[in-house]
Formats: C-alpha cells, sequence, structure tokens
C-alpha cells in the first residue's frame, strides 16, 4: 500500500510530493484520474488542471473517467496510479460505495496500488468523514461515512491554515470538540503524508496539528 495523503496543494505545493509519486509507480501505465467530488459541469477545467499538475510524472497518459458507473468497469491494476481529486468528500464518498468500489479500491491498495489523493481525495483516506462535516455539506446524505482508514484510527482534514483566520479558528474549535473519540491530523495545503506500506514520511514545508483528547498538538 502507498498513499499520498496531501492537504490540498497544487502547482509549486506540491511538486515534492509528485516527485515523491514519481518514484514509486510504474512508468509504462497510464494514471487514472477520479474527479467525483466535483459538480461534472466543471470535469473539463479538471482535466486541464490534472495535466499541468502531472506534467512532471513520468507515465504514458491520464485517464479521466466522468461517471462513478465508468469507475466501477475499470480493472485498477491497468493503471501505475489513481489521482482522487478534491471538491466535496461525502459527494466522492458516496459515488464511490454506490458504486460499490470502496472494496475493490481497498483491496488495490492492500496488493500494492498506489494513490495520490488530495482535499477531498484525501479526507476519504482517513477514518470517517467526521472531521470534514464543518467544511463540506454532506448534500447527498451519506450514512455511512467510514473512509478507508489506512493510518489506523486517524482522520484527515485539508486547506488547515490556508484559509481565512475566522474559519480556520471555527475549524480548530469543532476539531478540539471532537477529538475525544475522533483522532485527527489538520494539514495546510503545503503538506503531504506518505503511507510507504506501514512506514509514514512526512512531506512538510508548514506545520500540521494534530487535535487528539481536547488537545492541538503542532508537528514541524
Amino acid at each position: 500500500m502507498k498513499v499520498f495523503i496531501c492537504g490540498g496543494g497544487s502547482g509549486e505545493q506540491t511538486v515534492k510530493a509528485l516527485q515523491r509519486l514519481n518514484r514509486v509507480i510504474s512508468h509504462d501505465r497510464p494514471c487514472l484520474y477520479i474527479p467525483l467530488a466535483m459538480e461534472k459541469t466543471q470535469y473539463d477545467s479538471c482535466y486541464e488542471w490534472i495535466t499541468g499538475e502531472l506534467s512532471g510524472v513520468d507515465i504514458p497518459g491520464i485517464e479521466m473517467i466522468r461517471s462513478a458507473e465508468e469507475l466501477s468497469r475499470k480493472r485498477l491494476t491497468d493503471y501505475s496510479f489513481l489521482f482522487i481529486g478534491g471538491g466535496n468528500t461525502f459527494r466522492l464518498l458516496s459515488e464511490i460505495k454506490r458504486v460499490n468500489m470502496f472494496e475493490p479500491i481497498r483491496e488495490y491498495l492492500r496488493n500494492g496500488g498506489v494513490a495520490f489523493g488530495g482535499s477531498a481525495g484525501a479526507i476519504i483516506f482517513g477514518e470517517d468523514l467526521e472531521s470534514c462535516a464543518l467544511d463540506d455539506d454532506n448534500e447527498v446524505g451519506l450514512e455511512d461515512t467510514r473512509g478507508f482508514d489506512v493510518l489506523g484510527g486517524i482522520s484527515f482534514l485539508c486547506h488547515f491554515t490556508n484559509r481565512v483566520p475566522e474559519h480556520d479558528q471555527r475549524s480548530e474549535e469543532y476539531l478540539l470538540k471532537i477529538s475525544g473519540h475522533r483522532k485527527t491530523y489538520a494539514l495546510p495545503e503545503e503538506d503531504t503524508l506518505f503511507l510507504n506500506e506501514k512506514q509514514l514520511e512526512e512531506i512538510i514545508d508548514r506545520p500540521y496539528y494534530v487535535f487528539e483528547n481536547g488537545r492541538k498538538t503542532e508537528v514541524c
């Protein structure tokens, strides 16, 4: 299992993380881009963005799905890695579960697959989406909000300290409130955590924060 948990940045913010990705993937297969967190009307611009974002990654191409049904027809092992993009986290996880692709993705990762998640695409690799409930509306009415839980009991919030101070303050208060039962890593856009099998590598340019048992701890 090789999972990149990115705080939601792009461009210069993700250069180091994408360089690390380039060192662990197979270079003879394309990337599968999953933009299901976004509105379908934005998919064309999503493809333009991902083409630029992955321009330095040595792969033969990028295939973007345009529906969850299309994802369900894909053989994940045909790809060098999955790139799961940002948007509404509840929509993303709901679509993956609706077409019964949650377990196939989990199995793909257990068998050595590689995934890069940014923002919503990163948060779904946590234990539960409760950590982002203040940021994202559960407009789809998702009831099973459990994620892939790749770090064993840790949830994620992205874009932390990149928003206006008032927003970050509300997020901090919320994460402290739920921290008694929900351990959360709050990541800025510049930071990526890389789970390389059982080893966690930190690719960080700014501190991130751990919320647990009513406390906030800075990690530099």
